[in-house]
């Protein structure tokens, strides 16, 4: 899941960071509402965690300037105000939940998944493409029954294509997907990455699950090859 956090209080901003991509997210950050409305109109977040008191544009106006704009990612804001009326205007403008400061983080990822289940966004637990059984959830991959280990990328590349399995997918939407805003090193990574999945999950086995579509991207077969 892909999430970006909008929160001037960098150190707070920092640590749901570093919580975050313990958890497996792909996350982002912005620390002002102007850069956070920019950012979340550029790419595709499956969730925002943004702050009510934001500097340049206060969190209830990018939510709404957000949706008006069509963007339908679920939106949790977070906020140092308490009470009713606070709540009523966030959702009113149209975030799907709310949370208080000082909050649990324990909670806030709960309710961040809680939020991915209700907006359809969360993948299946498991995915199976005929012998190639990738399990989201326990991060792991088995190929005729035997296991294959994968690196944290490795398994977040091969996890997208599965997802997308029969669809070609672009090196772009794979770059923006499991390498962060802050990348900027060779893109020729996704190659070598999607060349690693072929020596486990295919060449072992003799198969050719992991296809090459010249000039567009790469494809997962629906059958696992």
């Amino acid at each position: 899941m892909r999430v970006l956090v909008v929160e001037d209080e960098r150190r707070l901003a920092a640590a749901l960071q570093r919580g975050l991509e313990l958890e497996g997210f792909v996350v982002d950050v912005a620390h002002d509402g102007l850069a956070g409305l920019h950012q979340a109109g550029r790419n595709p977040y499956d969730v925002i965690v943004l702050d009510i008191m934001l500097p340049g544009l206060n969190g209830y106006r990018v939510c709404s300037m957000l949706r008006a704009a069509g963007n339908d990612a679920g939106i949790l804001m977070l906020t140092a105000k308490d009470g009713e009326w606070d709540e009523a205007e966030a959702l009113d403008t149209g975030a799907d939940d709310f949370l208080s400061k000082p909050f649990s983080y324990v909670v806030l990822v709960a309710r961040l998944r809680a939020l991915a289940r209700r907006l359809g966004s969360r993948p299946p637990r498991v995915v199976r493409l005929g012998d190639l059984v990738i399990d989201v959830g326990a991060r792991t991959c088995t190929r005729a029954g035997d296991p294959v280990r994968l690196t944290a990328r490795e398994f977040a590349v091969l996890e997208h294509l599965a997802l997308h399995a029969g669809q070609v997918v672009s090196k772009r939407d794979i770059l923006d997907h499991i390498w962060d805003l802050n990348y900027d090193g060779d893109p020729n990574v996704v190659e070598v990455h999607v060349s690693a999945l072929r020596r486990k999950i295919d060449a072992p086995f003799g198969r050719t699950a992991v296809q090459t579509v010249r000039g567009a991207g790469y494809r997962l077969a629906v059958d696992g090859g």
